[in-house]
């Protein structure tokens, strides 16, 4: 049975970043849900088709789509040691459909990156001007921030009543950060 390590906390606050450098050190497969579907769809896969008919709607992709690419990717090669989750669960009831398909995979460890709103808005609104990102808007950031503390915030407490919950203080260096995770793999 291989390990699943979710990453959970706010936009900006590193998850991703640290995501990549962890997974590489601990020969885990990293899964950013955001580049899963997006390679779903630029590869033109069934799903991606059924995924890119409803982005281009402008409608969400439902909970279900996202679960079943989820578990065609927990099939891969690089996933035989376990994986970073990076994106996913954001709610309930993704965790609870998670529950569900990981008969393979045993959630090990749940990541709690935690920050306070003005470090995340500063951070994200800089990541905007040297990226680019569209989506890294003042107005974004503040609904993004937002929709995580009404829907994924919730998760905290669904994990730590598993006992998996570990929190990291996600503000300072990124390598004293990368330090405190390292940690709680040991």
């Amino acid at each position: 049975m291989s390990n699943l390590v979710i990453f959970l906390g706010p936009p900006g606050a590193g998850k991703g970043t640290q995501a990549v450098t962890i997974a590489k050190e601990k020969n885990l497969a990293h899964i950013s849900t955001g580049d899963m579907l997006r390679e779903h769809v630029s590869n033109e896969t069934e799903l991606g088709k059924i995924a890119k008919t409803l982005l281009d709607e402008g409608k969400l992709v439902p909970d279900s789509l996202v679960i079943e690419m989820l578990q065609e990717r927990l099939l891969s090669n690089d996933c035989v040691n376990g994986a970073i989750l990076d994106g996913f669960p954001r709610t309930i009831a993704q965790a609870k459909s998670l529950d569900k398909i990981s008969e393979e995979f045993k959630i090990s460890k749940v990541i709690v990156f935690e920050a306070d709103r003005d470090e995340l808005i500063k951070r994200i609104l800089n990541r905007g001007e040297t990226s680019g990102r569209s989506d890294d808007t003042e107005k974004s950031v503040s609904v993004r921030l937002e929709v995580y503390e009404n829907d994924t915030a919730p998760l905290i407490e669904y994990y730590e009543q598993r006992n998996l919950v570990s929190k990291i203080n996600a503000v300072g260096e990124v390598e004293n950060i990368y330090n405190l995770i390292l940690k709680e793999f040991e």
